[in-house]
C-alpha cells in the first residue's frame, strides 16, 4: 500500500528483503522498483518514506516498525542511527558473517562469471567492538543536533563537537561521547582534550570558513600496548598549541608518541605534511609473530590487528609455500605480507608505488633481521615489466593486495605473460577483484576462496583467492 505525504510516497507494511550495498537494506516497492533503506534489518516489516525518487530506484527511511526480525539486535552504541560508522550495529554478528559471505559470492559469481570452488567459511572476528587500531576525529566550532535534539524543543546553542563527519555531509561532525571501536584510553583521550580545550577557549575548526585552531585528531594504538596521540592544527598558535600537547603528555603518561601537524589546506589529508614528534618516539611498534613492525603517523597497517594476523595466515596457506620459491608481492604497502612470509620462502619481492611505505618497509626487514626480502618502488603498471622480471626473476608465487579500485589491466596482462604456478589474490573489494579474476580466467582457475571479517558492524569484508595455473 502507498499513500502521498507532502510529495514525498509513503509505503506501508514493506518487508526487509536483503542487505545491500554500503551497508543499506533493500525492499521492493509495489510498483516493482527497488527501496534502499537503512538502519533496519531484513526481516523487519516498516513503513517507508520515501526520501529521493528515480527512474529505477527509490531511497527512504523507516518511520514505523511493524514487526521485527529475528536477525535483530539491541544497538550498544547512544550514536547509531546518526554515526555512520556501524550501519550494522542492530543485526546480530553471526548474520552480519552471513551477509558477507554472501556480498563476495555474488560478486565473483555475477561479475565475475566464473567457476567457483565451494567457499571455505568466513573467518569472523573474535572481537565485535574496540577491535580497530586507528581513529581519527574532527574538530567542528558548531555540532550536528540529532533530528531527537531538534524535536525536543531545547534551547540547543551551537557548541563545539569532536568526533565523526556525518554520511555524505562533509562540514557536519557528530560530537562522539563514546566509541565502541577503539580500545581504551581512546575515548578517555577524546573526550579529556575536547574538555581542555573547550575550558580554555581554543577555537574549533569551521569547515566552511577553513578558520579555526583544532582541526582533527588521530589516535592509534598497538597490540603491544603503544599509543600514538597525532593533533593537527589548522594554524600555528604555539602558546595554545604547547598548552594542549602538555596536557595530554601529562594527562596520559602511557602514550609512546605525541605528533602533531599544521596543516592550512583545503583538505585534512596529512600525507603531504611535516609530522612533527612533540614527544617520546615518531613511531610504535606493532607485533606478529616475533616479527615487529613501525608504524608512523602516515604509515598504513590493517586496522584490525588480530584480524590482520588471521588475514596474513590465510594468504601464507594459500600460497602453499616449500622454502624453495621466489615470490612477488605486488602492492605491498609497508611489507608486512612480504616479511610474514619470508621464512617459509626463498625470496621475497615486494613493490609499492609510495616511496614512504617502502621506507618503512626496508626499515622493518632491517629491524626484523630479514635478509631475503628486497622492496623497490613505483606506479605498478610501469614497474612490474618485462625488464623487471629479467632483473629479478621469474616468480613461482605472487601475492597481490591492491587498492579499492584492483589491478590495472596492464599488471594483470603481466601476471598472465609470466604465468606464475599460483597467484594469492588479496582484496578489500570483492567486486574489483571479480572483474580481475575474469580477465585471468582462461589461463587460471580459482581454487580456494575464504573470506575474512575485519570491520564487525560494518559492511566491509576482505576476500582471499588462490588461483591457479590451468
Amino acid at each position: 500500500m502507498a499513500r502521498k505525504s507532502k510529495e514525498r510516497i509513503v509505503f506501508e507494511n514493506v518487508e526487509v528483503l536483503d542487505a545491500g550495498a554500503k551497508g543499506v537494506c533493500v525492499a521492493k516497492a509495489p510498483d516493482g522498483k527497488v527501496i534502499f533503506i537503512p538502519n533496519v534489518v531484513p526481516g523487519d516489516v516498516v513503513n517507508v518514506q520515501t526520501t529521493k525518487k528515480r527512474k529505477a530506484y527509490y531511497e527512504g527511511i523507516a518511520t514505523h516498525v511493524h514487526s521485527y526480525s529475528p536477525h535483530r539486535t539491541e544497538p550498544v552504541c547512544e550514536h547509531f542511527g546518526s554515526c555512520g560508522g556501524c550501519k550494522w550495529q542492530n543485526m546480530k554478528y553471526d548474520q552480519q558473517l552471513v551477509y558477507k559471505e554472501q556480498e563476495v559470492f555474488n560478486h565473483l559469481k555475477r561479475i565475475g562469471k566464473i567457476e567457483l570452488p565451494d567457499f571455505e567459511q568466513i573467518s569472523g572476528s573474535k572481537k565485535q567492538f574496540f577491535y580497530r587500531n586507528k581513529m581519527e576525529f574532527s574538530f567542528s566550532n558548531a555540532r550536528w543536533l540529532t533530528p531527537q535534539e531538534i524535536k525536543s524543543g531545547e534551547e540547543l546553542g551551537k557548541e563545539n563537537a569532536l568526533g565523526f563527519h556525518i554520511p555524505k555531509m562533509w562540514d557536519k561532525i557528530l560530537d562522539i561521547k563514546k566509541c565502541w571501536l577503539q580500545e581504551d584510553p581512546s575515548n578517555d583521550i577524546r573526550n579529556e582534550i575536547r574538555a581542555f580545550a573547550n575550558k580554555y577557549g581554543m577555537e574549533f575548526f569551521n569547515p566552511r570558513e577553513n578558520s579555526g585552531f583544532l582541526r582533527t585528531l588521530m589516535i592509534r594504538t598497538a597490540s603491544t600496548g603503544e599509543i600514538m596521540v597525532l593533533l593537527q592544527f589548522f594554524k600555528e598558535d604555539v602558546e595554545n598549541r604547547e598548552l594542549i600537547l602538555n596536557f595530554i603528555k601529562e594527562r596520559f603518561p602511557m602514550i609512546t608518541s605525541l605528533q602533531y601537524v599544521i596543516n592550512e589546506k583545503l583538505n585534512d589529508t596529512i600525507y603531504d605534511q611535516e609530522v612533527i614528534c612533540f614527544y617520546g618516539r615518531d613511531y610504535i611498534l606493532e607485533e606478529m609473530e616475533g616479527l615487529q613492525f613501525r608504524v608512523n603517523a602516515k604509515s598504513f597497517y590493517q586496522t584490525n590487528s588480530e584480524q590482520a594476523y588471521e588475514l596474513y595466515s590465510i594468504t601464507r596457506d594459500f600460497a602453499g609455500l616449500t622454502g624453495e620459491e621466489l615470490v612477488y608481492d605486488l602492492y605491498t604497502g609497508t611489507g608486512t605480507i612480504a616479511q610474514f612470509v619470508s621464512k617459509k620462502a626463498k625470496k621475497v619481492i615486494g613493490v609499492e608505488a609510495v616511496p614512504e611505505a617502502i621506507a618503512d618497509a626496508k626499515i622493518n626487514a632491517n629491524h626484523n633481521n630479514i635478509a631475503n626480502c628486497k622492496f623497490f618502488v613505483g606506479d605498478m603498471k610501469n614497474v612490474f615489466n618485462d625488464e623487471f622480471i629479467s632483473t629479478h626473476g621469474q616468480p613461482d608465487v605472487i601475492i597481490t593486495d591492491p587498492p579499492r579500485d584492483g589491478m590495472h589491466k596492464d599488471v594483470v596482462e603481466q601476471i598472465l605473460k609470466i604465468a606464475p604456478k599460483r597467484v594469492v589474490y588479496v582484496s578489500c573489494n570483492s567486486a574489483t577483484q571479480a572483474r580481475d579474476l575474469a580477465l585471468m580466467d582462461e589461463k587460471y582457475k580459482v581454487v580456494r576462496v575464504r573470506p575474512v571479517d575485519m570491520f564487525p558492524q560494518t559492511h566491509h569484508v576482505e576476500n582471499v583467492v588462490l588461483l591457479e595455473r590451468r
